[in-house]
Order: C-alpha cells, then sequence, then structure tokens
C-alpha cells in the first residue's frame, strides 16, 4: 500500500519496527515549508493554508512563553470543532506545553478536578462554555491563565483571546524529541475518578504516520471530515494530527448534524469519513437527494465500538462507500488494527496490526493464546502510552511486561486480523456459561423494528448473571416479538430475560453506548445503592 512520497511528508521506516522519526512540531514544520499553500483547514471562512497555520501557531507558542506557560506545562483545552481547536492545539504544542483536552459533556465539577489534577497552568475555552468553565475554575487556589475563543460581546470574560495570540511573531527557542509528553487524555471513570493516560510526541507521530500509510492518504488530495469531537482520542489523532504530518486537509464539523454534516461533505469535498457506529445510524436517515453529496468520499472509518454487520453492509449499500472498521484504546494511541482499504476486509473484525503495531491473546495469566481462542487483547507499540498521570499503581497494572492491556475480549484468526468479541468487564456468564452481549445485539439489530441496541448483564440469584437487552426501536416493537425472534437465532442461555424499550441510549460525547449507566439505571430500580 502506498505510504506517504518522499518529497511531500515525513519518511517513515519501512518494517514493523517503526519509529517515530521526530516530535510533532518539528514533522509539521517539515511539511508546511515544503507546500506553505497546501490547505491545512478546510471551513468556510478563507481556507488555513499550511503556511498560514503555521505563522498563527508560531504566534500562540510565542504568547504563551510570555505569559509564563512553557516546556512540561499543562494546558487545558475546552473547545468544540473548528479551526480554532487545531490553532490551540498545534499553538500549545510549539510551546513546548503539553494539552489537556476536555470532553465538552463534563460538568463543572469533573472539569475542575482534571484541571487539579494536571496542574493546568492555562485553559482555552469556547464562548459556548465559557459559564461552566468559570464555575470550574472558581474557588481553585491557583487559577489557570484564561484564553477565550469565540467570544465578541464580552471582551472581558477572558484573561486574554486568542485572536491575541495569533499575531506574527518569533515562536520560542523549543528543543523538543519525540520522548517529551504532548498530551494527556483523561479516559472515562467507570468507578472513582478517571485516569489521564500521557501520551508523548513520539507516541502520536508513530501512530498517525502508521495510520497514513495503513488507508493511503495523499498528500493534498484527501481530505478529513472531523465531527467526532476533537478533544477524543480517536479524532484527535487520527482527524488532526495524522492530516497535518500526512500533508492532507481537516474538515471539522462541530455538531453530529446529519445535514450540517452532508453540507460538509459536499461543500469541501471530503475524501474520508471518521464515525462510530451510532453517527452511521444516525446518517442513514439523509433523504436520497442528499446521497449524491458523498460521492467525493472514497472511504469511511469506524471505530470507538463494535459496528454491528447489519449497520455496515445498510450504509455501504446505500451510499456506495467501504467502512473500515479499526480500534484501538486511548492508551494506545489510540489505533491498533484497521482493515486495509485495498482488502481483504472481513466483517466483525478490527483488521490486522497497522504497522509497528504488535497484537497478542493473553491468558489470565499473560500467557499468548493460539489463534482462534478467546482472551485478552494486548499490544505494544511505539504509540502506547507514557504512563497514567501521577498514578504509578495504575500504570503498573496495565501491562503485562512492555504489553499493555487493552481490557477487550478477542481472538485472532489465521490471518493475522483480529476480533473483539465485548469488553472483559461486559461478559455475562450465567449459569457458568459464557454469554457475549455483542452475539446477541448482532441479532437483535437485524430485527426491523430495532434501531439501536445495548446487552448488559444483570445479577441474578440463581443463574448468577442474565443478559438485558435495551433497545431504541424505528416502529412499535413488541417484547415478546423480539423474545422469539432471538429463540430463533440465539441459545437459550443467550436469550435476553429482559428487552427494555426506551427513547435514546446513553451516550459519550463522542456517540458511544454508555453500557454502565444502563447497568447504573438497573442498580438503581432494584433499590441498590
Amino acid at each position: 500500500m502506498a505510504g506517504l512520497p518522499a518529497d511531500q511528508g515525513p519518511e517513515m521506516p519501512s518494517g514493523s519496527g517503526i519509529q517515530p522519526p521526530g516530535d510533532l512540531v518539528s514533522l509539521f514544520r517539515l511539511g508546511a515549508k515544503r507546500a506553505p499553500e497546501r490547505a491545512a483547514i478546510v471551513v468556510d471562512a478563507p481556507i488555513w493554508t499550511y503556511g498560514a497555520l503555521d505563522i498563527a501557531t508560531d504566534g500562540v507558542a510565542a504568547s504563551l512563553a510570555a505569559r509564563g506557560i512553557g516546556p512540561g506545562d499543562r494546558v487545558g483545552l475546552y473547545c468544540p470543532n473548528g479551526a480554532d481547536f487545531v490553532v490551540a492545539y498545534l499553538g500549545c504544542l510549539k510551546a513546548g506545553a503539553v494539552i489537556v483536552p476536555i470532553n465538552l459533556l463534563l460538568s463543572a465539577p469533573e472539569i475542575g478536578f482534571i484541571l487539579r489534577d494536571s496542574g493546568a497552568k492555562a485553559l482555552f475555552f469556547h464562548a459556548q462554555v465559557a459559564q461552566t468553565a468559570a464555575d470550574a475554575v472558581a474557588g481553585a487556589a491557583n487559577p489557570p491563565l484564561r484564553i477565550g475563543i469565540g467570544f465578541e460581546d464580552e471582551p472581558a470574560a477572558p484573561d486574554c483571546h486568542l485572536h491575541q495570540l495569533v499575531q506574527p511573531n518569533d515562536p520560542p527557542d523549543i528543543a523538543l524529541s519525540a520522548a517529551n509528553d504532548a498530551v494527556i487524555l483523561y479516559t472515562s471513570g467507570t468507578t472513582g475518578q478517571p485516569k489521564g493516560a500521557v501520551l508523548t510526541h513520539g507516541n502520536l507521530a508513530a501512530n498517525a504516520l502508521a495510520v497514513a500509510s495503513a488507508l493511503g492518504i495523499t498528500p493534498g488530495v484527501d481530505r478529513v471530515l472531523v465531527v467526532l469531537p476533537m478533544f477524543h482520542a480517536f479524532a484527535a489523532t487520527v482527524g488532526i494530527v495524522m492530516p497535518l504530518l500526512a500533508g492532507a486537509a481537516i474538515v471539522p464539523v462541530p455538531r453530529f448534524d446529519p445535514a450540517a454534516i452532508t453540507q460538509a461533505v459536499c461543500r469541501h469535498h471530503a475524501t474520508v469519513f471518521l464515525g462510530v457506529p451510532s453517527l452511521y445510524t444516525v446518517l442513514m436517515r439523509i433523504g436520497e437527494e442528499q446521497l449524491r453529496g458523498w460521492r467525493s468520499v472514497r472511504m469511511a472509518i469506524s471505530g470507538g465500538a463494535a459496528m454491528p454487520t447489519a449497520l455496515m453492509e445498510s450504509f455501504e449499500a446505500r451510499f456506495g462507500i467501504p467502512v473500515l472498521e479499526g480500534d484501538g484504546p486511548t492508551e494506545c494511541g489510540p489505533v491498533t488494527a484497521v482493515n486495509p482499504p485495498d482488502g481483504p476486509r472481513k466483517r466483525q473484525s478490527i483488521g490486522p496490526p497497522i504497522a509497528g503495531v504488535e497484537m497478542r491473546i493473553t491468558s489470565p495469566d499473560g500467557e499468548t493464546l493460539p489463534d482462534g481462542e478467546h482472551g485478552e487483547v494486548c499490544v505494544r507499540s511505539p504509540g502506547v502510552m507514557r504512563c497514567y498521570w501521577n498514578q504509578p499503581d495504575a500504570t503498573a497494572e496495565a501491562f503485562y511486561g512492555d504489553w499493555f492491556r487493552t481490557g477487550d475480549l478477542g481472538w485472532r484468526d489465521a490471518d493475522g486480523y483480529f476480533y473483539l468479541v465485548d469488553r472483559i468487564k461486559d461478559l455475562i456468564i450465567s449459569n457458568g456459561i459464557n454469554v457475549y452481549p455483542r452475539v446477541i445485539e448482532e441479532v437483535l439489530i437485524r430485527h426491523p423494528a430495532v434501531s439501536e441496541v445495548a446487552v448488559v448483564g444483570e445479577p441474578h440469584r440463581t443463574h448468577g448473571e442474565i443478559p438485558v437487552a435495551f433497545i431504541t426501536a424505528t416502529t412499535d416493537a413488541d417484547a415478546s416479538d423480539l423474545k422469539a425472534w432471538c429463540r430463533e437465532r440465539l441459545g437459550s442461555h443467550e436469550i435476553p430475560r429482559r428487552i427494555e424499550v426506551v427513547e435514546v441510549l446513553p451516550k459519550n460525547a463522542a456517540g458511544k453506548i454508555l453500557k454502565r449507566e444502563l447497568r447504573r439505571a438497573g442498580e438503581t430500580e432494584r433499590g441498590l445503592p
């Protein structure tokens, strides 16, 4: 598969042992110097070229340095998708700072925890979330420098504004390397507080360049549409870092709106689309007249959660766009594997590992299992995080030696393709028999009345656990009919003991279904604390 031409982008060593060729700033500047007039960010306003982006972010870095933000300092980034997010992101990296992207759906106390835990010295925040940002920093012993984005009528709200920082200026003279920390990505906490995964410049560079090679990204041609939130690991690496290092363009879209997404695809001729399964479900609702706008898209990437086969087949048939399923946890950069565009593509598989990534299936004691056997997916690669921020015990627990434990239950076939069965924590054990929620979900989603589905385990005094299904329906759905549908296609131990029809399934900001919220709702219904 074609990689990046040596005269147009960073050159990546061949072979599986990929090592990052340098820090993110140097790699970006290399591309900007070679093609300064090439489009970097494509929005309705004037297009940002690589040259203009380089100059503007030099100014941000210089302004941050003048305000006391330097190498190793953490900087929060609390902003919806857009050119401003990319400018702030790259400007922070040029200042040597460590970016702490913040989930737009978090509450002020949750944001406050992240700012305190990371020790953030500055916070970029957008006018749309100004009040939550103010509440988050209120009462802080050492409040961060507040940098406003998108303000018009309230110029006094932040300490300064992004438009003041982008003025042309020489960047600070900072020596960066692949070993320097680049971002701290806070993972969702299922119990207790979230953990901050620390990814270095080398982690992100290696992962982004390997993804660019795996997808055959063409400099100056490909345009990556990013509607997944840029604070998310998948969108940040594949939607920001990868295009900027590969000489491609970013097409940011700020919200999950099918009409707005279609308009951006059509207007800006996007060629690569990034999504999660729930987003593809929403896109299936667009009208026939809007499908023509998608002709420029040559491939769609799905990650973040397992994509139901029925949904993938329906999307491909309707849009005429191949869907490449891939996966990887935040701690791995995040991409570990993806189905290759040139095939073979295998249904329900996340594909083979991308270049530089080693994957294996292990037993509970860390031993490698043969092909076909189920076990935990473990990863070793240049993209794996350095550590969890200030949590040495959690870091140690996450590894078998230098192999990262993903927490995913999966298996590998004889061709080296990996398959994810479920999260280990989501596995249901009923009467001592393993029940895999994804198997049940794949059956239920094929019922014509079912739009989305999630299956979780519920404790039971006789059976240990029982499977319970939550669905959203396209039409009136009857639980007895759905159970009959399952009885024809599943083993008796796999049939959901209860099927609940709900208006919406709980999701995170990236559109991934939150099964922990469904389990929590069930505990509340049963009177548990």
